[in-house]
């Protein structure tokens, strides 16, 4: 009976949304090709704590995974997509779960 007690609370904690870090979704005017993209990605890669990088082209939105204990700035973003050759136009921040939720 124990063991099943032990087991149950494991298969809980495994499944339970731990707080993974930040999910930066960027509003970029001049996105307009999947070159565009990709050279955004590259940028974004480059920097420590990236894990998932998504470019909406239709929408101008790019959004970015960041590992826990990492953060971007106004000022950086701003910098990296003026050097990319697009215009930043605003960022929000979400928190994200491990598992993805």
């Amino acid at each position: 009976m124990q063991r099943l007690s032990l087991l149950l609370i494991l298969l809980f904690l495994a499944s339970a949304p731990w707080a993974g870090g930040t999910r930066y979704e960027m509003r970029v005017d001049g996105l307009a090709c999947p070159f565009c993209a990709y050279g955004v990605e590259k940028k974004l890669k480059a920097i420590e704590g990236t894990r998932n990088i998504e470019v909406d082209l239709d929408h101008g939105i790019v959004k970015v995974d960041m590992a826990e204990g990492r953060e971007l700035t106004e000022e950086q973003m701003r910098q990296l997509f003026h050097d990319a050759g697009f215009t930043y136009r605003s960022m929000k921040k979400l928190p994200i779960a491990e598992n993805g939720e």
